[in-house]
């Protein structure tokens, strides 16, 4: 019996299988509202076979987006543009999720296929940077962001907060706090980018601090009956990855008592520097160290598109959902690739009748 296709409950949502159709920047949004590019692509990964679809990196503010075309709901017309894509993803049988957050300084930046570098400050399209520290990322992200002041700190918290409660009112069933990637909250909790001397900076409890703030604001007005997420980079493969690691089950173990019901285990890329170790479920062990130290249910992405790979990461106990991305680009039905490949017998329970009718015969 496939352990990849076995049922997942999370709070008071069940997943009809342990796939989960990672959050991946589509940079089609006009002034951050959602269109039908995203109705299309993410109701065809729902239809697909997906569990779980969780919609990419969506700004809380104008100023939290990576690029000017990405995702945004901080206004209630964002949210409405939302509700037919959770009406559509749910439709066919997956849950509708979403991730939100705040790209600090790697914000203001050019679409990838047009630079993927900051937009210069004269362009009207760009706008200023905020971060812990006035220090920029580096490479191609060199702009160097506004140190936030307590106000600011304040005012991003609220409008996390109010994020979240325009995603319930979309519909969505599963919230993502974008925590990783060297956007806003990472770039708090790394010691090379937070340089502060008040209480966001310098021990672990103060670089902490941010991030469960923000979460325990947003806890305190999503549902309970909804999985509260969080994705977060528990190691830079900056060559203390021991180190990284015993930092992130705390968190992780901090963050579960303050109501945390699943972490999605991912790398900081807080530097340009770092080597990351690619190589197919590379994190899988990693996850699974997440897992068992903080006794929570987790989730990664990175290299599981191998329908084999994805299954042992569940059977191993590395993964309680794998979250698979640009393979479900390349193919919107990579569940049901998935499940030819695993020998599951039921190969119509994965599709639509329409397309399981013609397609759930090996």
């Amino acid at each position: 019996m496939s352990a990849l296709f076995q049922p997942f409950q999370l709070k008071g949502v069940t997943l009809r299988n342990r796939i989960g159709v990672a959050p991946m920047c589509q940079y089609s949004a006009r002034d951050g509202i959602a269109n039908d590019w995203h109705l299309f692509n993410y109701a065809a990964q729902a239809r697909g076979g997906a569990g779980l679809v969780v919609i990419e990196a969506t700004g809380v503010s104008p100023e939290g987006r990576i690029t000017p075309d990405c995702t945004g709901i901080w206004s209630d017309a964002h949210a409405e543009a939302f509700a037919p894509i959770v009406r559509a993803i749910k439709s066919f049988g997956a849950v509708p999720g979403i991730q939100i957050g705040h790209a600090g300084r790697k914000a203001s930046a050019n679409n990838p296929w047009e630079g993927d570098d900051h937009i210069p400050t004269e362009d009207p399209r760009g706008w200023e940077t905020i971060a812990p520290s006035a220090i920029p990322f580096g490479g191609q992200l060199s702009k160097v962001p506004r140190e936030m002041t307590l106000a600011d700190i304040t005012r991003v918290r609220d409008d996390f907060v109010a994020a979240a409660k325009r995603a319930r009112a979309a519909g969505f069933e599963w919230l993502e706090l974008h925590f990783a990637h060297g956007y806003l909250a990472q770039t708090f909790f790394s010691k090379e980018a937070n340089q502060r001397t008040d209480s966001y900076g310098g021990s672990f409890e103060n670089r902490s601090r941010f991030l469960r703030e923000t979460f325990a604001a947003v806890r305190a007005v999503w549902p309970e009956e909804y999985p509260l997420t969080v994705r977060f980079g528990v190691t830079e493969f900056n060559g203390r990855v021991d180190e990284d690691l015993a930092e992130s089950v705390a968190l992780a173990r901090n963050l579960k008592a303050d109501g945390m019901d699943l972490l999605d285990t991912s790398i900081g890329f807080s530097t340009p520097e770092n080597t990351i170790p690619w190589s197919m479920g590379f994190m899988g062990p990693i996850a699974r160290r997440i897992r068992t130290e903080a006794g929570i249910p987790v989730a990664s992405a990175w290299n599981f598109g191998e329908p084999n790979v994805a299954e042992a990461a569940v059977a191993k106990g590395e993964l309680d959902v794998v979250l698979v991305g640009k393979a479900h680009l390349a193919n919107p039905h990579w569940a049901y690739e998935a499940a030819r490949t695993l020998k599951i017998e039921e190969l119509s329970s994965v599709l639509p009748p329409p397309y399981g009718h013609w397609l759930g015969r090996y």
